[in-house]
């Protein structure tokens, strides 16, 4: 009788959980900006190459061992892919790839991890001078959950699980470029 009981209990948690997940949101986004203290054209064209990233991707340096490919288009061109793969959870197993490029201007990209959890987000990085020798970057990601691992986004602090890496990532930009 006790175990019918404690039965009912956990799926009534479990239903209530379900239900406030389907009134959750599904997607967030995260934006980060720095001004770095080069031209415009010099930044854009750092950030919209793939290979760069090694230089400035937090994530990607977790591991020293990830291994990285590209392939699809020619690099910095929308269809140009970059492809990892660590044994860190933190990196994981993915793909990022530039979907859209407005010279001087904008980088839109899709990410697509495949290990340990699959999902996609997207986003893009926007450029705009702030002087002749200063750029204003911004990095914007948006991602989500689908139902019902949505529940989890109630307790999960993505501005400081991801956010906090996209800071350090564009802040490895403006070291990078301005050495």
């Amino acid at each position: 009788m006790i175990a019918i009981k404690i039965l009912v209990v956990l799926i009534a948690i479990i239903s209530v959980a379900l239900v406030i997940a389907m009134f959750s949101r599904k997607n967030y986004t995260l934006k980060r900006e720095t001004v770095v203290n080069r031209p415009r054209q010099e930044v854009f064209d750092f950030i919209k190459l793939n290979k760069n990233q090694k230089k400035y991707s937090k994530w990607l340096n977790f591991d020293p061992a990830t291994k990285i490919e590209f392939k699809g288009a020619h690099d910095g061109t929308p269809g140009s892919i970059l492809c990892f793969e660590s044994r860190d959870q933190k990196t994981g197993k993915g793909e990022w790839e530039i979907k859209k490029v407005v010279d001087g201007s904008r980088v839109d990209f899709e990410l697509r991890f495949l290990a340990p959890f699959v999902f996609t987000a997207n986003g893009y990085f926007e450029l705009q001078t702030v002087s002749s020798n200063q750029t204003n970057v911004k990095w914007v990601y948006n991602s989500g959950m689908n139902w019902p691992m949505n529940f989890m986004l109630l307790f999960l602090d993505m501005e400081k699980l991801v956010g906090k890496d996209l800071g350090e990532s564009l802040n490895n930009i403006k070291t990078t470029l301005e050495k």
